[in-house]
């Protein structure tokens, strides 16, 4: 007696999966040939392929799927934060789980033999190598946007001179919105006199701070960012920056006006002392003969005996 017949499916292949989902997508005003596709994947669905295609491990499709969950909520993070732009300090922590899944991936090695390795079946399988590539695109925008230079060595938080810059930057467009309430509709320059008064401690501040900061980050880097900030700072100062010269019309007093007046008078006085200390050492001295007395007697005498002679 035959043994009963096994009613379980076996796992879904690819080419029924893809085959199912164009149907499913066309809803329902499927043609004819939508149809036969549907019908196929049924059929190999119900009797099942040869194992010549290829499936992923159950732990590599788990990590797979962590990986694409991870590029999912990076994407959206850094869609979210694009303007104004808070890319480092909202998306740090979307960005570490990324790269902690696709180390997970890389490390990773099927229980049964050397060719179930996860790195190999998911990373270079196949020429477009989807998942190196949406590493890739990531890491790159990350480095781009200096994200390091705001961020601790752990990269788990933003860097205590990050925070108070942050801080400084949120005091000082509070300041701009409270001193422009209650001004009405006219908003020409003289009606800013009043923020330029006001906030000019607060924004003095955060410009020195930013300066402060821009100069340490030159002298402690080598790479070709090393040049920059992290892009929040810089679109924070660059917009505050914009705020305070072109819509209010502010200027911020030089703190150096003494030196300055100082070192140019030096140097304007510096070419009347070269030709005043020139004038005076290129004039020869007159040299004054100065007889001895014995000369002098001998040549009084000489005169004497000349006269009476």
């Amino acid at each position: 007696m035959a043994p009963p017949r096994c009613l379980c499916r076996a796992p879904l292949p690819a080419l029924a999966l893809a085959l199912l989902g164009l149907a499913a997508a066309a809803g329902p005003r499927q043609t004819p040939a939508l149809e036969l596709a549907q019908e196929l994947a049924e059929e190999l669905w119900s009797a099942g392929l040869p194992g010549d295609l290829p499936e992923l491990e159950p732990e590599c499709r788990s990590l797979l799927a962590a990986f694409a969950e991870g590029s999912a909520a990076l994407t959206d993070c850094l869609g979210r934060r694009a303007r104004p732009v808070r890319l480092c300090q909202g998306c740090h922590g979307p960005y570490r789980r990324l790269l902690a899944q696709y180390g997970s991936i890389a490390r990773a090695v099927g229980n049964s033999s050397e060719s179930h390795n996860c790195a190999k079946s998911i990373l270079t399988s196949d020429r477009l190598q989807i998942v190196v590539t949406l590493s890739e695109f990531f890491n790159e925008t990350w480095e781009a946007a200096n994200c390091a230079n705001c961020l601790k060595n752990n990269s788990e938080g933003l860097s205590n001179s990050t925070e108070e810059f942050l801080d400084l930057f949120n005091k000082s467009l509070t300041c701009f919105e409270h001193n422009l309430q209650g001004q009405g509709i006219d908003l020409s320059p003289n009606n800013y006199t009043e923020v330029c008064k006001n906030c000019n401690e607060t924004y003095t501040k955060l410009n020195d701070l930013y300066n402060h900061l821009q100069r340490l980050n030159r002298q402690g880097g080598e790479s070709a960012h090393s040049a920059h900030l992290c892009i929040d700072v810089e679109d924070a100062m660059n917009i505050t920056r914009k705020l305070w010269s072109r819509t209010f019309n502010c200027s911020l007093p030089c703190s150096d006006t003494v030196p300055v007046i100082a070192v140019s008078s030096f140097i304007l006085f510096l070419p009347i002392v070269f030709y005043l200390s020139s004038f005076l050492h290129s004039k020869q001295k007159k040299r004054i003969l100065i007889l001895p007395k014995r000369i002098q007697s001998n040549a009084n005498l000489v005169n004497i005996q000349e006269k009476y002679s």
